[in-house]
């Protein structure tokens, strides 16, 4: 991609510790409006992509999809960190690899070129990889919980019980259903729970009941 304005870029791969060793602006500003350009292009995407979902299962897809863990998978992907500013210290402390680090420099990227072209370059350039960061998470590859684990360590140790998944309904077209299930510890149930397979509408059943039972919180997603 071309920039009209190359030093919004240079502006965007600046980190703070090399901002403050060399007196430029490092990438924070552009970081915060990026972070708002990524939220309303995903959720765009999500609302058209993902029809059959639930509110609760769209919000819980896009946390982990511009996740600091998913923002960081994709700067490796693109070669990023060998091009960020970053101070002496901070490299000696291995900064080039700190998916916090990754993760501002991708969202600042993005205010960068929404600020050099638009909001339509933008969104062209975040979906370029988000489809793709969307699709593993819908295949259960960046779930970095095991929810069901959880659930059945807490319903053995407390309740004496293991608990219990069932498929309530599938919908949606052949080539793209969505699956609901619900589980059971004891005669309480939890769910329906949505996934684009059984073994994520599971995972979902099992987070949902752990944050009714007040185990887990949201801003854990």
């Amino acid at each position: 991609m071309s920039f009209k304005d190359i030093q919004l870029l240079e502006h965007a791969l600046t980190h703070t510790s090399y901002a403050n060793e060399t007196g430029r602006k490092s990438n924070e500003r552009l970081e915060f409006l990026g972070d708002s350009v990524l939220g309303l292009v995903c959720a765009d995407y999500l609302y058209s992509f993902l029809p059959e979902h639930q509110e609760g299962d769209l919000s819980r897809v896009k946390a982990m999809v511009v996740s600091e863990e998913s923002l960081a998978e994709v700067a490796h992907k693109l070669d990023l960190p060998r091009y960020i500013h970053i101070g002496h210290g901070e490299e000696l402390n291995g900064g080039r690899g700190k998916k916090a680090i990754l993760a501002d420099a991708m969202e600042a990227i993005i205010a960068a070129i929404y600020l050099d072209q638009g909001f339509v370059a933008a969104q062209e350039y975040v979906l370029s990889w988000l489809k793709g960061q969307v699709d593993n998470v819908l295949r259960g590859r960046n779930t970095n919980k095991d929810y069901k684990s959880m659930l059945q360590a807490y319903a053995q140790k407390t309740r004496g019980k293991v608990p219990e998944y069932f498929l309530d309904r599938v919908k949606g077209p052949e080539h793209h259903p969505t699956f609901y299930v619900k589980v059971f510890i004891g005669p309480k149930c939890f769910g329906p729970a949505s996934g684009g397979n059984k073994k994520q509408a599971e995972q979902y059943a099992a987070r949902l009941a752990l944050s009714e039972l007040n185990l887990i919180h949201e801003e854990e997603d």
